[in-house]
Parts: structure tokens; sequence; C-alpha cells
């Protein structure tokens, strides 16, 4: 083994360049500010089917943890080496449903990632144009996509409801259905709708209506915009 081989094992050992913790502080605050505000731009502006606001409390710990490593393994190649490996056995299985979810996880994945290189100008100013197009993007949404419930019904296979037959059920109660996910197996069928009421008797008829089907269907209603 040469010299140069030793030096650069040697360098792999010992490079360890000297963490400012005040700006490892900084980095801190900031991280978890952009990571704040970006949930409560999801929880006002995301149009997943899911708990927003639950979802939304993960992002500064998503953000602040990739910040966290990316600051460790920078400072050592053997680090970043280490990383890689470790990665290459992790196996994350989140259930993802939607890729507005995924699009918003990278997101704060991106803020970690900048503010634990220390590209300050960079990350904010990336961020503050994202905040942008999430915002005018807000703001010329058609007419149609505002309708203003999340309606979920979990049906099992053996009661031989059919899809269309709920939906001509719900029909005549509402004001606007669209159909936005369908999971289907041999033990149950689960419709998730976004629909529009015009006030409590449709949705307590929708509701009556569903249950004269079945007594065991199942319901689940999400306030979207708040029902007139």
């Amino acid at each position: 083994m040469d010299n140069q081989t030793l030096n650069f094992e040697e360098f792999l050992a010992n490079y360890a360049p000297e963490i400012s913790p005040y700006i490892f502080l900084v980095n801190l605050v900031l991280t978890g500010l952009l990571a704040y505000i970006l949930g409560r731009l999801y929880a006002k502006f995301g149009n997943s089917l899911s708990n927003k606001k639950s979802f939304a409390s993960n992002f500064e710990l998503i953000a602040l943890t990739t910040m966290i490593i990316i600051t460790i393994v920078k400072s050592s190649l053997a680090l970043s080496l280490g990383l890689v490996g470790a990665l290459s056995i992790v196996r994350f299985r989140a259930a993802i449903k939607e890729p507005e979810e995924l699009a918003y996880i990278f997101l704060n994945i991106a803020i970690g990632l900048g503010f634990g290189a220390d590209q300050w100008l960079i990350t904010i100013t990336g961020f503050s144009f994202i905040t942008l197009v999430i915002w005018l993007k807000s703001m010329v949404k058609p007419a149609k996509e505002n309708k203003n419930l999340n309606f979920t019904i979990l049906s099992e296979n053996h009661l031989n409801i059919s899809l269309e037959k709920i939906i001509e059920t719900i029909n005549p109660f509402c004001k606007g259905l669209e159909l936005k996910r369908l999971d289907e197996n041999k033990k149950f069928m689960e419709a998730s709708f976004l629909v529009e009421f015009n006030d409590m008797s449709e949705l307590n008829n929708t509701r009556n209506a569903l249950r004269k089907l079945d007594d065991s269907i199942q319901m689940n209603f999400l306030d979207h915009k708040g029902i007139i």
C-alpha cells in the first residue's frame, strides 16, 4: 500500500471540520420556521382527502431531522458513505396515497438539505417562489373545484352494493359530486368523493338514504371548506 493510499485513508478518518454552534442553532430555527409555514400552507391549500392537519404536523420533524443529518455527514466523507449504506438497508413504507403528499414531503426534505448545507439564500428564495406558486394556483382554481366536503364510504363486498348504486343514492341530495379515489379488494370497497351540500339537511338526507341501503355501511365526513 503506497503513501497516497495511506494519506487518503487518514483523510477519511480524521477530516472533520468544526461545526459552529451558532450557525447550527440558526439553521435549526430557520428550518423549523419554514417547515411550520409549509404545514400551514398545506392545511389551507392542500387538496388531499386525508387529515391535512395531522399530516402537516410531521413537517417540522421531517425537515429538522434531515437538516441535522446533513449537518453531521457533510463534515466527513466517511460518514456520507456510511449514510448511503444505511439508507440502502432501511425500507420506508409510508402509506402515501396521493402525489400531493409526496410533493410536500420532498419539499420538507429540500428545506432540511438546504439549511444543513448552509445554503440559506438559495433555500429561502426557492421556498418563497414555491409558496408564491401554491398561492397563485389556489387563486385560479376552476369554480367546479369549489366543493366543500370529503365523503368516504366503506362497504363490505358481501353486501353486493355497487359503486353505481351508491352514486345514484347520493346524487339527488347534493349539488355536486366527484369520485376522487376508489379502493377495492375481495373483502371491501372504499370510495372517496368530493361533494357539495347547500345545507345540513342535504347531508342528513344522504346519510339516511345510504343507511336504507344497509345499516352496516360505514361513512366518514371530513369538512373541507365548511358547509353553508
